[in-house]
Order: structure tokens, then sequence, then C-alpha cells
């Protein structure tokens, strides 16, 4: 999770709400794919869909989950089993869309998501 405020995550800076913006992960909930310490870009108009990695807004607080859609219901779901599936309300819950992930220290390491 990351602790920010919903509607301020460009609070304070010259970026406009839609530009790409990157952060770091933290701690192991989407192992094996998204180790801690990887860089991740979200596009906050990034194009959504089933099996999307997003964040997302859950109890006032960011995190990072793939998302599932099922039939009219959303879920953000973990990729370590040992952290549980949340629901959420739907598309409006979704602050971005992970579009790339980079390794630090390691120029050459990018995956990129659609």
């Amino acid at each position: 999770r990351f602790s920010m405020n919903p509607g301020s995550m460009n609070s304070g800076s010259s970026c406009s709400e839609s530009e790409p913006f990157a952060l770091r992960v933290l701690g192991d909930s989407m192992l094996p794919e998204f180790k801690e310490g990887d860089i991740i870009i979200i596009d906050p108009e990034g194009a959504v869909h089933d099996e999307s990695f997003v964040m997302a807004t859950v109890d006032n607080e960011y995190i990072f989950r793939q998302l599932r859609i099922v039939g009219e219901q959303f879920y953000l779901q973990p990729l370590n089993d040992l952290y549980d599936t949340v629901e959420i309300s739907g598309y409006n819950d979704i602050a971005g869309v992970i579009t790339q992930k980079s390794i630090p220290g390691n120029r050459k390491a990018r995956v990129k998501y659609t």
C-alpha cells in the first residue's frame, strides 16, 4: 500500500494529473512478478481491462494489485497468495495502470505491460 491521499497524488508538483509517474514497489504482495525495489510506471489514463496491473484506492490508501473483473464485480488480486483479494466498487477506484517496470541497477531490465 502507499499512504497517499487520493486525489492529491501530484499535489505540490507541476505535473498534470494525467501524466505518467513512477513509484518504487514496497513489500512482497506482488511477487514473483514485482519485487520490492522495482520501479513501476503508472499511467493515470491507461486502458483498464481484466488482468491489468493497477494502482487503486482502498480505504483512502493506494494499493498496487492485478485487476480482476468477474461479471459486474471488480477485485484487486495480489500475485502472492499470502495476501487477500479485495473487492472494489469499479473503475472509479482505479487511479492508474502500470505500464512498465524497471529494475534498479540494471538499465536494460525493463518490462512493458499493456
